[in-house]
């Protein structure tokens, strides 16, 4: 295969570089590994605060800044227009975009500009060594099968993935590589017909579950919305938040800012556990990177034992409260 170019579109958060854009940056450095292909990361952004060199030692071979007042706020209509004129000038084989508010925003009206197409949502990204073509994995039919998606006649192959999908690379031992460029980009580009009034952040009443490094989280084992507390009680001693399964918030038991999966949030907690929770395809693909999975359930043939580092069978209503004792004793909490 001829060498190929991968861009990654960065998301830049009140001038700081979102972590999912170093997750992306590894991943296409993975995928560009395999064929001798170059990396390329582009940050559009009103000002940055963070230093993009990081991104070179997170996979990037060239980082690409755009700043502009016109940026400052999320304006789909700008990045289309600056976006589109980047990617027609670099002629990149792949683009890779965070499947956030903002990438599903802009990720298929970028596509309609180039005449591409996009698959939203991936879970898994390889290339086809006889093809070069990027798969594009993604769950299908409700999430009950997995749909293996390619883009043989169209370029850029463009795909969008959720933060925590992939897992960032280890930047304290990487060596820094390539540098970082600044584009000219045309005035005009950065017209736009939106106006930005105001800007309102959104409570979810709680620390986001995405950003934690413990997560406990429950499902319709738990029988009724209360049994929650004991989730809250345990999340409260380990320094981390409350997720829930589909099931417990199609219930109303919790928030759906709460619910892990393909319909929720993926999470990379370096610590899941999982409270009466089966373990159905979609619940596993929103925690399949965590670093280490608790799971109690009194099924003994629950699927979430598949995946579980340690698996305790049995009453949950018995084994939790007997660990929130023993962890609280352990940290001297009161």
């Amino acid at each position: 295969m001829t060498e190929k170019q991968f861009f990654v579109l960065g998301e830049v958060r009140d001038g700081h570089i979102h972590s999912v854009t170093f997750e992306l940056t590894g991943k296409a450095g993975d995928l560009a590994d395999t064929c001798g292909g170059t990396v390329t990361t582009v940050l559009l952004s009103g000002g940055l605060a963070d230093d993009p060199e990081a991104l070179l030692r997170g996979g990037a071979d060239r980082v690409m800044t755009v700043e502009h007042p016109s940026l400052s706020m999320f304006n789909q209509e700008a990045e289309v227009k600056v976006l589109a004129h980047l990617l027609r000038q670099e002629a990149p084989d792949v683009v890779l975009a965070p499947a956030t508010t903002s990438g599903r925003t802009t990720m298929p009206a970028l596509a309609a500009e180039l005449e591409t197409g996009l698959t939203a949502d991936c879970t898994g990204l390889e290339m086809d060594r006889e093809t070069g073509l990027l798969l594009q994995t993604r769950p299908a039919i409700g999430g009950n099968v997995m749909a293996t998606i390619k883009t043989p006649m169209r370029r850029p192959q463009m795909a969008t993935v959720r933060p925590r999908t992939f897992r960032a690379r280890d930047r304290s031992k990487a060596v820094s590589r390539g540098g970082v460029v600044r584009p000219e980009i045309p005035s005009e580009l950065f017209g736009s017909r939106v106006v930005n009034l105001g800007f309102e952040r959104a409570e979810d009443g709680g620390s986001n579950i995405q950003d934690l490094d413990v997560v406990v989280s429950g499902g319709k084992g738990l029988k009724r919305p209360e049994s929650f507390r004991m989730l809250e009680e345990l999340a409260a001693l380990l320094g981390g938040g409350v997720g829930a399964s589909r099931p417990a918030v199609d219930a109303k038991w919790m928030g759906y800012p709460h619910q892990v999966g393909l319909s929720g949030k993926v999470v990379a907690p370096k610590v899941y556990i999982a409270a009466g929770i089966s373990g159905a395809v979609q619940h596993l693909a929103g925690m399949q990177t965590a670093g280490y999975v608790v799971a109690v359930n009194r099924d003994p043939d629950a699927s979430i034992f598949r995946v579980a580092d340690l698996g305790l069978c049995g009453d949950l209503f018995d084994i939790l409260p007997r660990l929130t004792e023993r962890i609280r004793k352990e940290v001297g909490a009161e």
